[in-house]
């Protein structure tokens, strides 16, 4: 009888339509009483050859059949609908919160993981909660009023009848934080193999190239097998569970019949209490029977029910306490002041990512963030982004703090382009369509020569109507890297954010597809994030970041100038571009 909060707390998604159906299970289990005594009398008439009111009994047990199938087909529509209301509430609200956690908690989370968290997890609350919590009500509400209208008949039959349910309800609960255990550790099991299976079914190419497939494959069968072990301890711990109920419900119905017989003996019951008692004592333990049998539907909601806990309380690495909404009426101008910032953070202690940045990003003005790896270039933009927050220092956008402005707002005016591109199994058009579900086929077609990539769209088979694949599988990188900088540009936010966004094509086009995507920006604040300095020659102002802090501020030809850090990226760049030339 594990009752976990989190599940408690689920089912409240759901109250009404729960309580309708405990309710219609209690009416389902009076009808088997209401059943069990029309017998008793018939068969009493028998016993004593009367059979005048036969015909209305069979007629009254009959109509209460007929009542039951319509009780219990009306129980199980409701019941179903509680569960998937459940369901639907209760992903949505994950759903939800995971993009409040947003990327970052992926760098610590594994996908599989939280993949069947949301989906098998889910599912498997849909039977604890529409099933088992409904049966667990009626187990602990009917049983007591059977034994009472038992009482009044044949009290004597309480003596086998108490006991065997007090063990039936009570005796299992000793395994009950066994059961428990074994069931996180089912559980666990059981995501793991699933994460492990995402993992290798989206690393495959990588798998293959490496000749890695049969170790891969190894692993995953020692997986299954550890998933079959768990699988098998709880299912031993829980066989003991249906063994002390077994044990209970059949000792006491024999219990009850025998001293049911031995009153009828003796003379000190009617024949009528006689067969109550018989039919009766099985009745009391009907409700035992059938929770044992919704225990073992609704377990798999029962085992998730601690990482469903985790998930939904997990704390997104921001506080999203601003409201303000950032609808700039011009491209706004883009400030870090003095920021530090370190990954591994407890107490405020930690190496620093970043040391007291301080620079500028001028309204309307494209400005590149160069250095070697390392150096803080993308953990500048999460900072803006406000995935995550600085450990001192500000950020301002239109010389209000990030803070002050609600998350979905700030991130639906900054259009980011990052190296790693992701393309959902959509056409094409549907994909760009994610920036501005309301642009025009016009649109997209500006907003892809804008990229570079138009051209190869309208040479594909159904040009714009062509499916892409999962994670965009049909295309090269550079393809993939174009299409979403066509969809950042149709998003027409006023902040645009390239992090190595080109870094898939060559470094000549790479230039050429910058100068375009600065040209097509117009007017708008553009950050640019690049290793290969090819692409960011014609920006207005280049901030060059050396360990975590800026080594120098100014545009192209005075950085090269001044003989710096910049000036030696530039000459080993160059370097690099005449080894290859030979």
């Amino acid at each position: 009888m594990i009752v976990h909060p989190e599940l408690r707390r689920a089912a409240r998604h759901a109250r009404r339509p729960l309580l309708t159906a405990t309710l219609l299970q209690g009416a389902v289990t009076l009808t088997h009483l209401a059943q069990a005594v029309l017998l008793a009398v018939a068969l009493a008439d028998l016993a004593r050859g009367a059979t005048d009111r036969l015909p209305v009994l069979l007629g009254a047990v009959l109509g209460t059949v007929a009542v039951r199938a319509g009780l219990t087909l009306r129980q199980r529509r409701t019941a179903t609908r509680a569960g998937a209301r459940v369901r639907v509430a209760l992903r949505d609200e994950l759903l939800v919160h995971l993009g409040r956690l947003g990327p970052a908690h992926l760098t610590t989370a594994r996908a599989g993981a939280v993949r069947t968290t949301l989906v098998d997890g889910v599912e498997g609350v849909d039977a604890y909660v529409s099933r088992y919590l409904p049966q667990l009500l009626v187990t602990l509400c009917l049983p007591p009023l059977l034994l009472a209208a038992l009482a009044a008949v044949e009290p004597r039959a309480l003596a086998g009848l108490v006991p065997a349910l007090l063990l039936a309800l009570a005796g299992p609960r000793a395994w009950d934080r066994l059961l428990a255990r074994r069931g996180r550790e089912h559980w666990d099991t059981y995501e793991a193999l699933g994460a492990d299976y995402l993992e290798a079914l989206q690393g495959m190419p990588a798998l293959r190239a490496a000749g890695a497939v049969g170790r891969t494959r190894k692993r995953l069968e020692e997986r299954s097998a550890a998933l079959h072990r768990a699988t098998v301890a709880k299912l031993r711990v829980s066989l003991v569970d249906t063994g002390i109920t077994d044990l209970a419900v059949q000792g006491g119905t024999v219990a009850a019949a025998l001293l049911a017989c031995w009153s009828a003996v003796t003379g000190s019951t009617t024949a009528t209490g006689t067969y109550l008692v018989l039919l009766l004592a099985s009745e009391c333990f009907r409700p035992v029977r059938d929770l044992a049998r919704e225990w073992h539907a609704g377990y798999l909601g029962a085992s998730a029910a601690d990482g469903l806990a985790a998930l939904r309380t997990a704390r997104p690495p921001v506080a999203e306490a601003g409201t303000a909404r950032a609808d700039w009426p011009s491209p706004p101008e883009v400030r870090f002041e003095d920021v530090e910032f370190a990954y591994d953070e407890q107490d405020g202690a930690g190496e620093p990512a970043l040391r007291g940045v301080t620079f500028t990003a001028e309204a309307g003005r494209t400005t590149a963030i160069v250095g070697p790896s390392g150096a803080g270039k993308s953990t500048l933009l999460a900072l803006l982004l406000r995935h995550r927050d600085p450990r001192r220092g500000r950020i301002t956008v239109g010389g209000r703090d990030v803070t002050a402005y609600a998350p979905d707002s700030l991130r639906r005016n900054i259009a980011v382009v990052s190296q790693e591109t992701y393309l959902f199994h959509a056409t094409i058009a549907e994909n760009l369509r994610l920036a501005r579900p309301d642009a025009t086929d016009d649109d997209l077609v500006r907003a892809a020569r804008s990229a570079g990539v138009h051209d190869e769209i309208a040479a594909l088979p159904d040009g714009y109507a062509t499916v892409v694949g999962e994670r965009g599988a049909t295309l090269s990188g550079g393809q993939r890297q174009r299409l979403a900088l066509a969809r950042a540009l149709l998003a027409d936010a006023p902040v645009l954010v390239l992090d190595e966004a080109t870094s898939a094509v060559d470094e000549r086009r790479e230039a050429d597809i910058v100068r375009e995507l600065v040209a097509a920006a117009g007017d708008r604040t553009v950050l640019v994030v690049a290793h290969r300095l090819a692409a960011v020659r014609h920006a207005d102002r280049v901030v060059v970041l050396d360990g975590g802090r800026v080594d120098a501020v100014g545009d192209h030809a005075a950085l090269v100038a001044a003989g710096g850090l910049y000036a030696r990226l530039v000459r080993a760049g160059q370097a690099y571009e005449g080894e290859l030339a030979a």
